[in-house]
């Protein structure tokens, strides 16, 4: 079953300083099935953080089309109402970024509880399935009442992924999210994604290593200008 249609993308970005645009990508068009893992390619500034971004509705498309074929139906995110893009985001469309947004005083494990307690679990079991993914990403167990603002860089990153991943999405995107990160945390992340996969979930990531999900990948896209048109991915070396 498709999950997303992307039809004619574009995106560009005004310079108001120099009084120019500088376009980021133009005419991208894919389709993306349940369980398809897609990894997107190309130089340094070919765009593909912003073609995520895009997608997720953080950036607003510049024309084209995004047709995602919701549970309720389907919705151009490139055109959809602010309100049903934050409730998609909280039910269908999860994020994955290097990054972790963490809110002052607010513990690593109640972090990563949230999108379960806001999905109906109960506190109990929401606290005890943060706990186990904590754990399988290597938080210490005397972490996880703290307060991930006052971790290191890899750390957070660890309590990001736990949290961005405890709830499989229907649709899930991966900017750069195995950097920072040691050995075990990637090797925990690369059988979550092996999981969710198995589950329905359709992905659609860069990789500054793509080696390390080169199992998962189905077809690439290559958005350096010129490059050659979308491939299968048995057709390609990484």
């Amino acid at each position: 079953m498709t999950v997303l249609d992307v039809r004619d993308l574009s995106k560009g970005f005004t310079m108001h300083h120099l009084g120019t645009q500088m376009g980021a990508f133009s005419d991208i068009s894919f389709s993306l099935k349940e369980g398809e893992f897609l990894l997107l390619k190309g130089r340094n500034g070919a765009g593909k953080s912003t073609l995520l971004r895009t997608l997720y509705r953080s950036y607003l498309a510049g024309g084209g089309e995004i047709l995602f074929h919701s549970n309720h139906g389907v919705i151009d995110l490139a055109r959809a109402a602010d309100v049903d893009v934050t409730h998609l985001r909280r039910t269908e469309i999860g994020f994955v970024t290097q990054f972790l947004t963490a809110r002052p005083r607010v513990s690593a494990e109640a972090l990563v509880a949230e999108p379960l307690r806001l999905a109906g679990r109960t506190a109990d079991e929401a606290r005890r399935e943060a706990r186990h993914w904590l754990d399988a990403f290597g938080v210490k167990q005397e972490l996880w009442a703290a307060y991930p603002t006052t971790f290191s860089g890899g750390e957070q990153q660890k309590v990001n992924l736990a949290r961005a991943l405890i709830l499989p999405q229907r649709l899930l995107l991966l900017d750069e999210p195995t950097a920072s990160l040691d050995v075990q945390a990637r090797a925990a992340l690369v059988n979550r994604l092996a999981e969710l996969k198995a589950h329905g979930t359709a992905m659609i990531g860069v990789f500054h290593h793509p080696g390390d999900v080169a199992s998962l990948i189905d077809r690439e896209i290559d958005l350096t200008p010129d490059a050659a048109p979308e491939e299968d991915r048995k057709d390609v070396a990484i």
